[in-house]
């Protein structure tokens, strides 16, 4: 058996390991301590971070209240707002003024209703970057030159009234709706004589940059001639529209369709000004259509279209343009 003494020497290593070991595991735990220190700092894990306000002002008016249209400011803490001009309008009307009207849907730039005046530019507010400003606020006003509903929301029935009268639909003459299919054979495999509407490749192509637009009427209250005449011009959408049918070769009724647009008002109040070009949120170019329509109608105007003209507004009395539908 080892002495008290023996013990003792034996010990004294463990001891001093022991001590160590404690000194290292203090140290240690001194560093964490130090660690949690440094990160819950003035910057490191505050979720507060210093407000950037950005000034608003937004058309206000209020039919009911019977007074003028004024433009009200608003102020918007950009660190906790989206990065575009709708983010900022959904967040007054959220959290700052829920009186505040507006149209959107989307949020992805393909329903056109967010459709406004950012600036002095037609655009659409959820495609529209917020580029912060302190110093100088940021105008939002509705669509220019058209009657205001309220606040931030304009009135299109005159301009979907013109859509409506280019007839934008599909038109086949005949007793099938639907066209023959080139091979009279096929017929028999699918039991019917009416097959769709084919195009070739070349044919397609000519839609691309007319069947993108989403009718959102930045171009047309871009316009100055639409300004001018928007009981009688049709304006940049509608007449694209038109010729994005025009150009289809499903359709049969190219003719009547030029015919119709054959006016000194539907048409030819397009001046080149290119607003409509300049400011579509879709990057099409109406002003192109409207040359191409021009160049059609020069090439293929025949007297008798005038007759086309009345036989087509006698099958469809509702056929309604400009302010007519008042």
């Amino acid at each position: 058996m080892l002495s008290q003494q023996a013990l003792r020497k034996a010990m004294r290593p463990l001891a001093q390991t022991g001590s160590r070991m404690t000194g290292m595991a203090g140290q240690q735990s001194f560093k964490m301590t130090s660690f949690g220190q440094q990160q819950t700092g003035a910057r490191a894990f505050s979720t507060a971070a210093p407000t950037q306000l950005q000034p608003f002002l937004v058309y206000r008016y209020d039919p009911e209240a019977q007074t003028k249209p004024e433009m009200q400011r608003y102020e918007i803490d950009l660190n906790s707002c989206g990065p575009m001009i709708l983010d900022a309008v959904l967040k007054i009307k959220d959290e700052v003024d829920s009186t505040l009207a507006l149209r959107r849907s989307c949020r992805e730039g393909i329903c056109g209703s967010c459709a406004m005046n950012i600036n002095g530019k037609n655009g659409l507010a959820c495609l529209e970057y917020i580029e912060p400003n302190p110093e100088k606020p940021i105008e939002i006003q509705p669509l220019p030159h058209t009657y205001v509903l309220k606040d931030l929301v304009p009135d299109l029935t005159n301009f979907y009234s013109q859509y409506k009268s280019i007839e934008p639909w599909l038109k086949k003459k005949g007793d099938h709706v639907a066209a023959k299919h080139p091979d009279p054979n096929a017929a028999k495999t699918r039991g019917t004589d009416e097959f769709e509407n084919l195009q070739s490749p070349e044919q397609r192509v000519l839609l691309d940059g007319l069947y993108e637009c989403i009718l959102c009427a930045c171009c047309s209250t871009s316009c100055p001639s639409y300004w001018w005449n928007p009981e009688y011009y049709y304006g940049p959408a509608v007449l694209q529209q038109a010729y994005r049918w025009v150009v289809d070769s499903r359709d049969d009724y190219t003719v009547e369709r030029l015919a119709f647009l054959n006016d000194t008002m539907r048409l030819y109040r397009c001046h080149g000004i290119m607003n409509c070009t300049s400011c579509c949120p879709k990057g099409l170019d109406p002003a192109k259509s409207i040359v191409q329509l021009k160049k059609f109608i020069n090439e293929q105007y025949d007297s008798d279209w005038e007759g086309k003209v009345s036989e087509e507004m006698k099958k469809n009395v509702d056929r309604a343009g400009g302010l007519s539908y008042a």
